[in-house]
């Protein structure tokens, strides 16, 4: 069953939601709610990204909304906290809004900064959790071979899970697992999975140990389900700064998957000051229930954006739709 564009632009919600520090360049979120016959979705690409990278975005909340999602393994999924790339005094604070967690994802080469604000920042997360605790680190692929070999030999110490795109093409991804093998530190491909064009050709390759799959970019539950089939590689199933509804999108994803090594990237609802469901998906015991948040109409108007921010949205879900119909994708 596929929505009529009008059906979509009945239900549309254009919502920002404040969060309680910077990540990625932004202060605010901004999604895109529809209400389909599964319950709500979500169509959240961020506001750099062409219309038809964004497409498959809109293609999964197509798919989570009026679809039904795949019968669930597991009814909580273990969830990472996230430590943006902060001063090292900051961390205990954001920690704290994640409970339980028994893993955290650490921000790493930040531009303006250095890697000894680095090394200070996995400190400070490494004597919070313990020694029992684990770290992984993300590069976002701004690291060139040399850098992230030097990197991850000075974060080697803290005893890393893995590092999540040191570099950026498949090319390095492979180099840099090759120079830094010895260490025994897996490398994780993320960009080279969700902005390829072809997501597997990391896996073919053998430039990664596991791959991070997020299942808005990857088109949707069922598309992501069948690229960690085809990859046979293990998987941490990750967000992009999701709303609650985004969040659950990526729960019934790792519900799905029958072999869940890693915790998830699937806890950033706690990145916000207010969050759009009733029930935010926020990590209680380190983990998240699979479930469909409800969300109130007072929240909803509480959050809406301005008359200008919803049209831009609009005409970018309209755009997006019709590159799907010409592609036949619906």
């Amino acid at each position: 069953m596929v929505p009529e564009l009008a059906d979509l632009l009945t239900t549309a919600r254009v919502v920002t939601l404040p969060m309680v520090a910077r990540f990625r360049g932004i202060t605010a979120r901004e999604a895109v709610l529809f209400e389909g016959p599964q319950g709500w979705t979500e169509f959240s690409p961020f506001v750099e990204y062409d219309d038809e990278e964004s497409a498959a975005w809109l293609h999964a909340a197509i798919d989570f909304g009026w679809r039904e999602a795949p019968a669930p393994l597991r009814d909580h999924i273990p969830v990472n906290a996230t430590v943006p790339a902060i001063a090292a005094g900051e961390v205990r604070a954001v920690l704290d809004r994640y409970p339980g967690a028994r893993t955290a994802k650490v921000k790493v080469a930040e531009p303006g900064q250095t890697l000894a604000d680095d090394v200070a920042r996995v400190r400070a997360v490494r004597e919070y959790l313990g020694p029992e605790g684990r770290i992984r680190v993300d590069a976002n692929a701004l690291w060139n071979v040399d850098e992230a070999e030097h990197a991850i030999h000075a974060l080697s110490p803290f005893d890393l899970e893995y590092v999540e795109q040191p570099c950026a093409t498949v090319d390095e991804l492979a180099d840099i697992r090759s120079r830094t093998s010895y260490m025994g530190i897996p490398i994780a491909a993320d960009e080279s999975v969700r902005k390829a064009s072809d997501p597997l050709a990391v896996a073919r390759a053998g430039a990664a140990d596991l791959l991070i799959v997020k299942a808005q970019p990857l088109g949707g539950v069922h598309s992501a389900l069948r690229i960690v089939a085809e990859a046979g590689l293990p998987v941490v199933v990750s967000s992009a700064i999701d709303t609650s509804v985004g969040i659950a999108m990526g729960a019934h994803l790792a519900a799905a998957i029958p072999d869940l090594e890693y915790d998830c990237g699937l806890g950033t609802v706690a990145m916000f000051a207010v969050d759009v469901a009733d029930h935010p998906l926020v990590p209680v015991d380190g983990s998240i229930p699979v479930n469909r948040p409800s969300l109130s109409p007072a929240r909803l108007a509480e959050l809406e954006s301005t008359p200008e921010r919803r049209d831009w949205w609009l005409d970018r879900v309209r755009r997006c739709y019709r590159l799907l119909e010409r592609s036949a994708a619906l």
